[in-house]
């Protein structure tokens, strides 16, 4: 099992309810309504949540042999588990287990993709590809200002669990956000270090989120296939005087990420952005 850790946390089987503090696998029952393959997922997601392959998941032989089920049944198991994002697999690395669940953004609010992937769990990183200060003429229409404004700029890769999660491109008016131009973004929010050194706060705005298909240059950066769904955000974001400080681009891997909203009866607030570019 390759020093899989093991821990005897009381946790609760997601097929039956029942509270137990067994690591390790279950014996799985041929049973008419549950095959083989969804007992072993739901087994798999036991462990995972009793904290074992935290930092290495066995690989298809070792599964096989310590589940006694046939390959065809552990791949089914595993392909469910790839589709909800829970186990991540790319050629040329060894299958793991990524956060329980895939980040979430909810609706209505504006999201903090650096929040989200915390909450999760998850280890949270940027590579920070560009840091500087440039003149955008149509970036600068956005935010209402003359097309020679100089802008920040600010392009981040953002990994989760080192795992690619989302491209994320920023603008904003030089002449507030010019102190950002000396920060480490690698483990910080955008948010927090303009509200502490440029003291804005970001409280409102809209955005836009739509599905893409990914170009070459967006598979490469963010290491999927062609065949994986890009969610495409855009924020045009105002500071607490009203000002437009912030237009933002950012592209998530859709099968690594979800949107959420809440609702009752007689009440889900969806609103339409109150300018378009």
């Amino acid at each position: 099992m390759h020093g899989v850790p093991r821990t005897t946390r009381p946790t609760r089987d997601p097929q039956d309810g029942a509270v137990t503090t067994e690591a390790g696998p279950r014996p799985l029952t041929r049973a008419a309504g549950n095959p083989l393959w969804a007992q072993l997922r739901a087994d798999l997601l036991r462990r995972l949540d009793a904290g074992e392959f935290r930092d290495v998941f066995p690989g298809e032989h070792d599964l096989v042999a310590e589940c006694r089920v046939s390959r065809h049944t552990l791949r089914e198991a595993l392909r469910t588990l790839r589709e909800e994002g829970v186990v991540s697999a790319q050629r040329g690395r060894a299958s793991r287990f990524t956060a329980s669940r895939p980040p979430e953004q909810d609706v209505g609010e504006a999201y903090s993709l650096f929040r989200a992937v915390e909450e999760v769990g998850a280890v949270q990183r940027s590579v920070v590809r560009a840091l500087d200060r440039r003149a955008d003429g149509v970036i600068a229409a956005r935010l209402g200002l003359e097309e020679s404004t100089p802008l920040v700029y600010l392009e981040r890769v953002r990994p989760a669990d080192e795992e690619p999660l989302a491209v994320d491109r920023v603008w904003l008016p030089a002449d507030l956000a010019h102190p950002l131009l000396d920060v480490d973004f690698t483990r910080t929010a955008l948010y927090d270090e303009l509200e502490r050194h440029c003291g804005s706060r970001i409280c409102g705005g809209w955005e836009r989120i739509r599905a893409v298909v990914p170009g070459r240059g967006e598979r490469i950066l963010l290491d999927c296939p062609a065949t994986t769904a890009l969610l495409a955000i855009e924020r045009l974001g105002r500071d607490t005087g009203g000002r437009l400080v912030e237009w933002r681009q950012t592209l998530v891997r859709g099968d690594r990420f979800a949107v959420a909203a809440a609702f009752s009866a007689d009440d889900y607030r969806l609103g339409a952005p109150v300018q378009t570019p």
